[in-house]
């Protein structure tokens, strides 16, 4: 599962990943309608709840906070990382973090891509038949680069165990 978080709007995708096949489960937006933040943030924290009872994921990637323009932004993005992430440890669920650039990176080919070009790119990726809505675009883009990060790490275990061991537990503790 990936989320895309914001204080308004947190976008989800749900992919399953079988060998080097991805294919698309679910997507979608949580959509807060509380204007005072701390129930935004119940809202986010309810909604992630809800969407890791409903899916089971076996794992949860999360973007990064990157350094906004705006302080208050920031911080507010901030919080509600924080209630998704507090949700799926809720469900003892690995946690992979992932910035911007490089699930741009991971989709497109380029960290500079614009989220037009992360659209398209999903919805060719996981052979939909239309595009998603941006923020959950979004979610799909975020899983799919766990996804690919998970297959390197695994493919870097049968080459040396010991090393293999302590990528996965630097990946998750982040």
């Amino acid at each position: 599962m990936g989320i895309d978080p914001g204080s308004r709007i947190t976008g989800y995708g749900v992919i399953n990943k079988q060998g080097n096949k991805l294919t698309y489960v679910a997507s979608g937006c949580i959509r807060v309608s509380e204007k005072e933040l701390p129930q935004r943030l119940k809202q986010i924290f309810d909604g992630v709840t809800q969407l890791i009872e409903q899916y089971k994921p076996d794992e949860f990637a999360i973007e990064q906070v990157f350094m906004a323009k705006n302080a208050d932004s920031a911080l507010k993005l901030g919080q509600a990382r924080g209630v998704a992430i507090v949700a799926a440890m809720n469900a003892s669920l690995p946690v992979g973090e992932y910035a911007a650039r490089l699930v741009k990176q991971a989709v497109v080919g380029t960290g500079a891509a614009s989220k037009d070009q992360v659209g398209h790119m999903v919805m060719n990726m996981l052979k939909l038949a239309g595009r998603p809505q941006e923020d959950a675009a979004d979610g799909l883009a975020i899983a799919i680069c766990h996804a690919h990060n998970t297959q390197s790490l695994i493919a870097m275990a049968g080459k040396s165990r010991s090393t293999s061991s302590r990528v996965l537990r630097g990946r998750f503790q982040k």
